[in-house]
């Protein structure tokens, strides 16, 4: 039984870990993919292409379904940078309970975090749309996150929901940066680990550019400097 229990441990940290891509992964050539002309020359490479998003969060959503399913959860999606990932994600759980014995009843509600100026982090974190979250007492819940850096800002929503006293805190994050000052928090469903490197498209934005991107790439230098505010 410890040997059963101890191997259904090793598979919950490698399923938390996500899909490490290294430091040395370039990514690759934006000449292999098809991408919106008006951001030429403002990325480096394709770090993640749309389709393996697409493959990844299946997986996550049959993850999410052998741990909540048959429970009623509430989907707390972050904006603005987690709602293409929320939304795909809600579908693929929704076509798994159509083809399945097990099914999870959701509800789906928005919150936005804003903490970043140009390609920094800042201290100053504002959270709109959670001012009263009593709705999510005694409920299961799901937060729904683009992408993890230090960890900070997440550690900050979970405190701030933790205090409606739901049921059950579970978090879904497509991204997670290996950073070397990140907190102990991390998302219990991951989909990709990534190098320490600012990245754009599937909804992940610089100043509100490059959210219709449908790859996740690398953003260029020259890309920077033509959006900074």
């Amino acid at each position: 039984m410890a040997e059963v229990q101890a191997g259904r441990r090793r598979r919950r940290r490698r399923r938390n870990e996500g899909i490490v891509i290294h430091d040395d992964w370039a990514g690759y050539s934006l000449d292999l993919f098809s991408y919106p002309t008006h951001y030429s020359g403002d990325l480096d490479s394709v770090i993640i292409p749309h389709g393996v998003i697409m493959d990844r969060t299946e997986r996550l959503a049959r993850d999410i379904m052998d741990d909540l399913g048959d429970h009623d959860i509430v989907v707390l999606c972050v904006l603005k940078g987690g709602y293409q990932f929320c939304a795909d994600l809600v579908d693929q759980i929704k076509a798994l309970s159509c083809s399945s014995e097990r099914t999870i009843l959701m509800r789906v509600h928005f919150i936005r975090l804003k903490s970043y100026l140009n390609d920094q982090s800042t201290e100053d974190l504002h959270i709109l749309g959670a001012e009263d979250m009593s709705f999510l007492t005694g409920k299961n819940v799901l937060i729904v996150e683009g992408i993890v850096g230090t960890g900070k800002t997440l550690e900050t929503l979970l405190k701030h929901v933790e205090a409606f006293r739901p049921k059950m805190i579970k978090v879904a994050g497509l991204l997670i940066k290996r950073v070397e000052n990140r907190s102990a928090c991390v998302p219990d469903y991951v989909g990709f680990e990534i190098p320490n490197r600012f990245v754009v498209g599937y909804a992940l934005d610089y100043n509100e550019y490059f959210r219709d991107l449908n790859h996740i790439c690398v953003i260029s230098d020259s890309g920077k400097k033509k959006y900074k505010i």
